[in-house]
């Protein structure tokens, strides 16, 4: 019967219903603290201190950096966090309660203690309870305990939060809900968004914390040179803040984040949900990709092609009594009972089917005992006539289960008894996704190798595999003859692309096999079956029909069932990767020309070349304004290992050429006729403009709206010094043309340096591939 409605209705008023806690999505108050108390506006804003006190409020312009970098990062991730929180709501699993007699799905967090609970295969357990009734049910555990096979339960065993249906079906009553229950840390997987680690953050918080070592001693001994010769402390301490503030990299991680936020909800609009920012630049990263075949490769319809008879007669009233035996019938007894009605006969027991043992058996009391499963499992090994009638259809592509029929019994239901014999073949139909060649074809053009791995007969999975072009699927392989682990099993899952009778614990021991190669490994899956090797892949990708075991454990769900979204999705990750290497590389190498002229003037006793508001607005042209339409550009060019060494092999010699032509530069003007204003103004020019060709180098390869972009931040810097009221308030004096000879050679040079320095030093090139695009005409 269930709870009755008032006493529902009491349970909720008394508290006692499973309010899962919200903790794993960022709340208002933590996203403004995270995006407005970061480092780099802790360093701006002590920056900002200073050169108040030294007297110069013209100079604080930078501090334009801490707003934009706050307003910007708080309002993209707000937006980012309704996006999903909206989309997730599909993906969240829903709990079948039974109330007033009557079954109906809830919200888990409708759910109130002292439920009835009904359970099927691959439903997700959401809150902990007491199995009320049983029908061959098997309880996954592993994802809570590690263990590895599922474990039977009966009336009155406990049952977690967190585990799952395996095989069977049942019912179990809530015992503890809410924060008590350990679906409080998983039934809302689907909402949580937060920023995890990957290669590029981990890249980037790599060179800030080199750069948190590098500025104070660098700065300090500038302050200290400065007091040396600066008649007053306040422009000594102006030219220490010019520095450090052209030493920080300020909105590197800024739009290192936004690209990241921007990619996910890209892909949430496409209906691809992704549980983590990092998810985004994964699929870029992978590859092998290991794809499951039904629901997969073909659309997971499954349709009766025809009944062979073997030696038993008319199988008709067996196939109709066995698919109207199971209360919770799978996809292969629903289309067994379309077109074989139930006879009626007395049914004993039942044992599901599970993708461990390959096969289920119901029990007919004087009628026998019949098994409905794989040929290889159920089949004698010495019946050569029936197991070639399945090799043969299994090679047209159908999939073949046999009926067998026993009269005696096993003590344990899971042991096959002795004398089966052989009913009739069951052949089956999947529909290869009309989308799929070409889809499969695109990832293997782009390096990414395809392994199929399913719980199918071997050929019927080759076979599916040749229909959708998987490379190398002219034979498929038996997963039983597999070796079980260690270096064997990596040089066997290495050397063959389609796998059939794979078992959930061999989809598992074959993704670390992969892994333990060095291999970067996405798995697809829907179904009960692939749960842990989707958790245990580098990336897990779940349909949004199948079960909602699969769907909380995996990073990416695709709701809409649509493979042609994993090109987007792979689009999407090379775009986040290539744009904040570049990003990185106009950042970094801005740090590292700040450093060495920072070392130049410290160790000379000159003043400094710039005023901390020329640095700005050297920054905002060459820098700021270009990063940020290149985080957000289109790009799917081919991603590269290796972005931390990279990075830095060519930033930073392209920040020295910078470096020296500048400081040449301001050293033959200062020397000559010219005022130290004017020196300054040339510097600025020559930095400024060898910084746009930085820009044009790392922005290759160059499309036409590019060289506009460098061209527009030339042309804007023009127009702020053209007017007097611009040359006024960045203190820019217009040299005289002597100087804006010697200022065109730096510039000339800088720009040869910058060309050839980095292949010079370290053979580094920002050269990318070209890209490789995907565009089918149905996935726009």
């Amino acid at each position: 019967m269930g709870l009755s409605a008032a006493e529902v209705a009491e349970r909720v008023a008394d508290g006692r219903v499973n309010d899962v806690p919200e903790a794993p999505v960022r709340t208002t108050g933590q996203i403004l603290r995270a995006n407005v108390l970061t480092p780099v506006n802790g360093i701006m804003g002590a920056l900002l201190v200073l050169i108040l006190a030294a007297g110069f409020p013209g100079d604080a312009l930078f501090a334009g950096v801490i707003f934009s970098n706050s307003i910007v990062g708080v309002v993209q991730e707000l937006r980012a966090r309704r996006t999903l929180s909206e989309l997730a709501v599909l993906s969240a699993p829903r709990a079948r309660v039974v109330r007033d007699g009557r079954a109906a799905e809830v919200g888990v967090s409708e759910v109130v203690a002292d439920d009835l609970l009904e359970l099927r295969p691959g439903d997700q357990v959401v809150v902990d309870g007491e199995v009320v009734t049983a029908a061959g049910l098997e309880i996954d555990e592993s994802l809570l305990t590690g263990e590895a096979d599922p474990v039977d339960k009966d009336p009155g065993d406990q049952v977690l939060s967190g585990s799952f249906v395996a095989a069977g079906s049942g019912s179990y009553r809530a015992t503890r809900v809410g924060a008590d229950s350990y679906a409080a840390s998983l039934s809302e997987e689907a909402r949580r968004f937060k920023i995890a680690d990957s290669e590029l953050r981990a890249g980037v918080n790599a060179i800030l914390r080199w750069l948190v070592v590098i500025i104070p001693p660098t700065a300090g001994l500038l302050l200290l040179r400065l007091l040396a010769t600066e008649d007053q402390w306040p422009e000594a301490l102006r030219g220490t803040v010019a520095a450090a503030v052209a030493m920080v990299p300020d909105g590197l991680v800024l739009l290192t984040s936004l690209a990241f936020i921007t990619g996910v909800v890209a892909l949430a609009r496409r209906r691809a949900l992704c549980k983590e920012l990092v998810s985004v630049e994964l699929l870029a990263r992978v590859d092998v990709l290991c794809l499951d075949k039904t629901g997969t490769i073909t659309t997971g319809e499954i349709s009766l092609a025809s009944v062979e008879a073997l030696d038993e007669g008319d199988p008709t009233d067996a196939l109709g009594a066995v698919a109207a035996a199971d209360p919770s019938p799978n996809a292969t007894l629903a289309a067994l009972a379309e077109t074989h009605p139930d006879p009626g006969w007395e049914v004993t027991s039942t044992l599901p089917f599970s993708s461990a043992r390959k096969w289920a058996s119901t029990d007919f009391a004087e009628r026998g005992t019949y098994h409905l499963g794989a040929p290889e499992v159920l089949l004698d090994a010495d019946d050569e006539k029936n197991r070639r009638r399945v090799a043969t259809h299994a090679a047209e592509g159908r999939r073949v289960l046999v009926l067998t029929r026993a009269h005696s019994r096993t003590h344990d239901p899971e042991d096959l008894p002795d004398g089966r014999v052989p009913v009739c073949l069951v052949l089956l139909e999947d529909t290869v996704r009309p989308d799929a060649p070409e889809i499969l074809d695109y990832f293997g053009n782009q390096g990414v190798e395809l392994k199929v791995i399913s719980g199918d007969h071997p050929a019927t999975v080759a076979a599916v595999a040749r229909r959708a072009g998987v490379p190398g699927a002219a034979v498929g392989i038996d997963a039983r003859e597999l070796p079980d682990g260690g270096e064997a099993l990596a040089d066997a899952v290495d050397g063959a692309s389609v796998f059939g009778r794979v078992s959930p614990h061999q989809k598992r021991a074959m993704v670390a096999a992969l892994q333990a190669r060095g291999r970067t490994v996405a798995m697809t899956g829907d179904g009960v079956n692939d749960v842990l090797a989707l958790k245990d892949a580098d990336m897990g990708i779940a349909m949004g029909s199948g079960s909602s075991a699969s769907r909380a454990v995996a990073q990416l769900v695709l709701l809409d069932n649509r493979l042609a979204t994993l090109p987007r999705v792979l689009a999407e990750g090379r775009r986040v990767i290539n744009n904040i290497e570049r990003v990185a590389n106009l950042f970094i190498a801005k740090a590292g020309y700040a450093v060495l002229l920072t070392a130049l003037v410290g160790l000379l006793g000159v003043p400094f070349p710039f005023r901390p508001k020329q640095l700005t607005l050297i920054g905002t042209f060459s820098i700021g304004v270009p990063g940020f339409f290149l985080a957000l550009a289109p790009d799917d060019s081919l991603v590269r290992p290796g972005f931390l060494r990279r990075v830095l092999s060519y930033s930073l010699p392209a920040g020295v050429a910078a470096a020296v032509a500048t400081f040449t530069c301001y050293e033959v003007v200062r020397r000559s006729s010219a005022t130290l204003a004017e020196a300054r103004t040339a510097a600025t020019v020559t930095l400024l403009a060898v910084g746009l060709v930085i820009l044009l180098m790392v922005s290759r390869p160059v499309r036409a709206w590019k060289l506009v972009l460098v061209a527009a931040m030339g042309l804007s810097y023009g127009a702020v010094v053209a007017v007097e009221a611009g040359r006024q308030y960045f203190e820019m004096d217009m040299p005289p043309a002597s100087a804006w000879v010697a200022t065109a050679a730096c510039v000339l040079g800088g720009g040869l340096l910058v060309g050839l320095l980095p292949r010079l030093v370290t053979g580094a090139t920002t050269r990318f591939p070209t890209p490789a695009r995907y565009t089918p005409g149905d996935n726009s």
